[in-house]
């Protein structure tokens, strides 16, 4: 069983950059796909993107991250990251990492098991 807790949530302006951590407790961290969901108020959960489990070789992106968030892993330290630049007033939301086993599912919410409380992002215009 993993437990997670995401955190580095804030308010940035129109164009300015965040770095999301999650850190997780529990065993065998490194055998997990790890990814980052949002949603906004009204909206149903959105995937983000994830990295594949052990050496994080697969990387997966949601049409929203393209060109402006990548996600990393630091297996020694039980943490996941979410870096997201060029931020957009739509990029607002409440951020959740996961965890998760699926390789068939690793781009929905179903391909998760374990999940953070969230953080909220606040992007200003």
């Amino acid at each position: 069983q993993v437990q997670l807790e995401d955190s580095g949530g804030g308010l940035v302006q129109a164009g300015g950059s965040l770095r999301l951590s999650c850190a997780a407790s529990g065993r065998a961290f490194d055998s997990y796909n790890m990814a980052w969901f949002r949603q906004a108020p009204g909206k149903e959960r959105e995937f983000v993107l994830a990295i594949s489990s052990w050496s994080g070789a697969n990387f997966y992106y949601g049409d929203s991250a393209k060109g402006r968030f990548s996600v990393s892993r630091d297996n020694a330290k039980n943490m996941a990251y979410l870096q997201m630049s060029n931020l957009r007033p739509e990029d607002s939301a409440v951020y959740y990492c996961a965890a998760g086993r699926s390789a068939a599912r690793v781009m929905l919410p179903s391909g998760y098991d374990y999940w953070g409380q969230g953080t909220q992002v606040t992007v200003s215009s």
